[in-house]
């Protein structure tokens, strides 16, 4: 039994959806900031050297697995839209089936992963020491973190955002009482931290599931193990996420080229590069908010085979998300010069990081188009696309590099990660009106 739902005014929409969402983003580099601080206040040094490794190890291993989110959302979105009930329960089980699945695997070769990882990051002896210490307790943690991707992904996918950023709290707020508990109550240094971020996760994903089946009590329906392991639905399942995957990497891979070339033009560049990134970063959180929800209005109008709803929906989350931009770019004209003091004392990086700010002003409208594509095309689960859009412009923006680089240096490097957004935009661009005419079909 279907039952399309009705939906509210894009407009509100938008905002109800993205402002919980944007407070979740920062949720996340709020606690690094906490697991810093806590072992920043103990004698030895190497204690945040090795939490910085190790956390950062697992923050690429699990951004890795990010479409268990960003999969769940596009197809929840669209059953929601549909008002297929039993299909909102398939939709929640098939991703919790993968994602335990993947968390057990990841469980089972730990040793190689670990080795590889700490073979690529070269630190001291004793870092590194500490960072294993690390790893192999919070690796036990894969099951669960993947599981809360899920289950934020469902609720997403059914306009719960506010629901989504309580579970955030949580997770967070948890890891840092415990933080406090385990370092300075039990003296456990690393093994706190990592016990910390296990126990977290563990509760969140406990905490997430209950939600979820009280909302599918709620919902009705029934859950049907022939529907969840449906050939053809999982065959779409896999196809989106191995997309998803793909494109998270080629991400991963521009961005960490951005670095390593900035690091082959000195210290001070690559420590102003780095300031800059933050602002490019808090920038991503806003406009992350508002491409989740043109990615949940879209696929709910999508499953509704609404057309002027989806176009509705587009156009009020990209006017929004424009808004967010111009603002942004008048905060770093006015004010980026004092966010860069408020990151170092350090005159040279200063005035480095000034001479490349210009950069950062241009960015925001620039950078909203792909967040606000990517959104919609994640909504409809039209993943295919953003993968080939997003090989082509990886192609592009290293013919950029090397061509840019070489005559204009620092300002070439950055000229082509502007590059690199401008292609991602026109290129999934050129898919959206066949993706938009497709819409309602059916």
């Amino acid at each position: 039994m279907t039952d399309r739902v009705r939906l509210e005014a894009p407009a509100q929409s938008v905002w109800r959806l993205a402002v919980p969402i944007i407070l979740s983003n920062l949720s996340t580099p709020l606690l690094g900031a906490v697991d810093t601080a806590v072992m920043g206040h103990l004698p030895d040094a190497t204690y945040v050297g090795a939490v910085a490794v190790g956390a950062m190890v697992f923050s690429f291993l699990y951004w890795g697995f990010g479409f268990l989110r960003m999969g769940t959302t596009g197809f929840t979105a669209q059953a929601y839209g549909a008002g297929d009930r039993d299909e909102l329960r398939a939709t929640l089980g098939r991703p919790l089936l993968l994602a335990v699945l993947l968390g057990a695997v990841l469980i089972a070769v730990q040793t190689p992963i670990g080795g590889l990882a700490f073979w690529l990051v070269e630190t001291s002896p004793q870092v590194e020491g500490f960072a294993r210490e690390y790893y192999a307790i919070r690796i036990w943690s894969a099951p669960f973190a993947l599981t809360n991707y899920a289950v934020l992904g469902w609720l997403l996918g059914t306009q719960r955002a506010r629901t989504a950023l309580v579970l955030q709290v949580v997770l967070n707020g948890t890891n840092a009482l415990l933080d406090l508990a385990f370092v300075y109550g039990l003296g456990w240094t690393i093994a706190g931290v990592a016990a910390a971020s296990l126990i977290a996760e563990i509760v969140a994903a406990g905490l997430g599931l209950s939600i979820c089946a009280v909302l599918l009590r709620r919902a009705g329906g029934r859950w049907a193990w022939n529907r969840i392991a449906d050939r053809a639905r999982l065959t779409e399942l896999f196809r989106v996420n191995r997309d998803i995957f793909l494109r998270t990497l080629s991400l991963i891979f521009a961005f960490a080229y951005f670095t390593a070339k900035g690091a082959e033009m000195g210290e001070t560049r690559l420590a102003a590069n780095a300031i800059l990134m933050q602002l490019q970063q808090f920038l991503s959180f806003g406009l992350d908010g508002f491409a989740h929800a043109a990615e949940i209005l879209a696929g709910n109008a999508i499953g509704a085979k609404d057309r002027p709803g989806f176009r509705r929906a587009c156009r009020a989350a990209t006017l929004s998300a424009l808004a967010l931009a111009l603002f942004a770019a008048l905060v770093f004209a006015l004010a980026g010069p004092g966010i860069v003091r408020l990151f170092t004392d350090i005159e040279d990086i200063r005035s480095v990081a000034g001479d490349y700010l210009p950069w950062m002003v241009l960015s925001p409208f620039v950078s909203v188009w792909p967040f606000m594509l990517d959104g919609i095309f994640i909504g409809a689960t039209r993943t295919t696309a953003m993968r080939n859009a997003m090989l082509v412009s990886l192609a592009i923006y290293l013919a950029a590099c090397w061509t840019l680089i070489p005559l204009f240096d620092n300002h070439g490097l950055w000229a082509s990660l502007l590059v690199f957004m401008a292609a991602r935009g026109l290129t999934l661009g050129w898919y959206f009106p066949a993706l938009a005419r497709s819409v309602g079909r059916g």
